[in-house]
């Protein structure tokens, strides 16, 4: 069976099959695109008899920081060789949403930088001898989500991408340059992200008879996947929280779409 398609690819059992987590190996890696340098992290288990898929993590507006490196170790214990990037480079990332929008708004009005923040990354993570370069996934949360969903759509040569209570004000799909396939995991309570922004990008994947799914969590708000999320809703007077269930149910959607693109 494909360590993809196998939980606790790369673990142990004992006589007792007690199941012990693989050792992961943390990287720090630079990628230097333009002038910019990306302090980015790459995490994979120690088990090098089998070839991981790669996925590539964009990260929420703030920038890299704990959570998404958590997310790539998460991965990596999952079999996968995870690569947290750091997006906006240089290290930067915001300690509030004013500094936050500023450090975005570049990306969102220049898809192509985030494009080649994506292209970057790849190219680093192919470098890797533990990689799978034929199975490559990009996943990306908040502002990380509408970067992956960009790059999808602008062709970017991966067989999926999941986005986590990323903006759905993307750029247009055009027919037979968006082959990646597409999952959208969305929170139904998220302010951020109104119901015309979801029927619009809906009809355009639709109008051009592009595959993808689409997962709503009911009550679950905008950046519904990170435990600060709660805490950082308060101090910045942000109608953003935590949500448990929804964080779970997403989790094992992308899993579960893993286990198909990755076949």
């Amino acid at each position: 069976m494909a360590a993809c398609n196998n939980p606790q690819a790369g673990s142990e059992h004992t006589a007792d099959s007690t199941v012990t987590k693989p050792t992961i190996t943390e990287e720090a890696v630079t990628i230097q695109v333009d002038t910019v340098t990306l302090n980015s992290v790459v995490a994979f288990s120690s088990d090098t008899t089998v070839k991981k898929p790669i996925v590539l993590i964009a990260p929420e507006w703030w920038g890299l920081n704990d959570y998404e490196k958590g997310r790539a170790k998460q991965l990596a214990e999952l079999g996968y060789l995870a690569i947290a990037i750091d997006f906006y480079g240089n290290g930067k990332h915001a300690e509030n949403p004013d500094q936050a929008k500023a450090f975005a708004t570049p990306f969102y009005m220049n898809p192509q930088l985030g494009f080649g923040r994506l292209q970057a990354a790849l190219a680093k993570a192919k470098t890797f001898p533990q990689a799978d370069t034929t199975r490559i996934a990009a996943i990306g949360y908040c502002f990380g989500g509408s970067m992956v969903l960009n790059a999808a759509k602008l062709g970017l040569p991966v067989n999926g991408v999941v986005s986590f209570h990323g903006g759905l004000q993307t750029v247009p799909p055009q027919k037979g340059l968006t082959k990646a396939q597409i999952l959208v995991c969305h929170g139904g309570a998220d302010p951020f992200v109104p119901a015309q922004d979801v029927a619009t990008f809906k009809k355009q994947l639709d109008s051009l008879s592009i595959p993808y799914t689409f997962k709503e969590y009911a009550g679950a708000t905008h950046a519904f996947t990170n435990p600060a999320s709660t805490a950082n809703g308060k101090k910045f007077n942000m109608p953003i929280e935590y949500n448990a269930a929804a964080d779970t149910a997403s989790w094992n959607d992308m899993r579960a779409f893993f286990g198909v693109i990755f076949k």
